[in-house]
């Protein structure tokens, strides 16, 4: 049995004590501690990434081909354990080539931190105080962000609200920040947290807590493919338009339709080093925003019968900070050719409408256990 003292501490211990007191505990042998220990012998940075660092899970590196976005040729690094992922979204990808490829666009560029005061005497009067500083307050912040706004980003609005909770009113004061190529989280936590004793002076309220927006409705991405009736056949169109239908109108299958979407988001998410876990939440809850939950997505056809896609969703996505300087997100910015996160942003939106649009055909076609393997 490991003394609890070993756990107490263990965060403190060299990898090879780690080891040691995990083999104990769980019986392992020889051969798995060992295995364990080399997987980080040539990645030992990763010791740094994570808490209590053991060994790294690795999953495989695929590109998926045939992209064409806003006329430029990409190949897609994506993250996954599951293959038929890069074949679907090579495959929509393809068939989407003889309509024009993808055309994408960045619709907003910010980020959104929030500072929660409780306790707040005359919460309306205090309300109205704050937006009378906020262009203060916007100025105090940006002092606080100097290299982002060198860069020509940093915060450059602030807008007060009250909320009526169970427990009372709050106020809610939201930082809008321009991250440049930061996903910016980290970031605009630091700066809201250091933005919130100023505002407690001022509302005389008790600061809750001081939180990036992870919502991300201020980082919207849009992007559009044609597939062409010659290439489909009118009745395949046909059929997804009423798989589409489905997913509007039914919970269990719109979640599963958005599920597919991620599955190709995440994997470019995860191979370039940005967070799956705040993608995941700002986009699920973007599809319930007109409070019933939608498809990301939407189909119809044009003038001339081919079926129109199009994916509209929040990407809060960087290249600079966090996981992207991890060496392997460093080669997959590389192998896709980019030098903004607006450019990121695009090629994942257009990744998910191909992986979405190639799940429906299946769907309706040979059916989704078939169709890749």
């Amino acid at each position: 049995m490991v003394a609890q003292a070993s756990w107490a501490v263990f965060y403190k211990k060299s990898l090879d004590e780690r080891l040691g007191i995990v083999q104990e505990h769980s019986q392992l042998t020889a051969e798995q501690v060992n295995r364990l220990k080399q997987s980080l012998h040539d990645n030992p940075y990763l010791l740094k990434f994570s808490e209590n660092v053991i060994g790294i899970y690795a999953l495989p590196l695929g590109i998926a081909s045939h992209f064409i976005i806003n006329g430029k040729e990409y190949i897609v690094p994506m993250v996954t354990e599951e293959r038929t992922v890069v074949a679907a979204a090579s495959y929509g990808a393809k068939l989407a080539q003889a309509g024009g490829g993808f055309t994408a666009q960045v619709l907003l560029v910010k980020t959104v931190g929030q500072i929660v005061l409780t306790h707040v005497p005359t919460i309306e009067r205090a309300r109205l105080v704050v937006t009378e500083h906020a262009s203060e307050l916007v100025q105090y912040a940006r002092t606080l962000a100097p290299d982002m706004c060198a860069r020509g980003g940093g915060p450059f609005d602030l807008h007060a609200r009250i909320i009526n909770t169970q427990r009372g009113a709050q106020l809610i004061v939201e930082l809008y920040v321009n991250t440049c190529d930061a996903m910016g989280a980290n970031v605009v936590t630091r700066l809201v947290e250091q933005l919130s004793p100023t505002l407690v002076r001022l509302t005389g309220g008790t600061m809750l807590m001081a939180i990036v927006d992870n919502q991300a409705t201020g980082r919207i991405v849009r992007a559009r493919a044609v597939w062409l009736r010659s290439i489909l056949g009118g009745d395949t169109i046909e059929r997804i338009l009423d798989a589409h239908a489905c997913a509007c109108a039914g919970m269990a299958r719109c979640v599963t339709h958005n599920k597919g979407i991620m599955n190709g988001i995440d994997a470019v998410a995860l191979a370039t080093g940005n967070d799956t876990r705040a993608l995941e939440a700002g986009a699920h809850a973007f599809a319930v925003r007109n409070n019933t939950y939608q498809p990301l997505t939407r189909y119809y056809t044009n003038e001339t019968g081919d079926l129109v896609g199009e994916i509209e969703l929040p990407l809060a996505v960087g290249i600079v900070g966090g996981a992207t300087c991890h060496p392997t997100a460093q080669l997959a910015r590389q192998l896709l050719q980019i030098q903004l996160a607006d450019e990121l942003a695009c090629v994942m939106a257009s990744v998910g409408l191909a992986q979405n649009f190639a799940a429906l055909r299946a769907l309706v076609q040979e059916g989704i256990a078939h169709a890749f393997t």
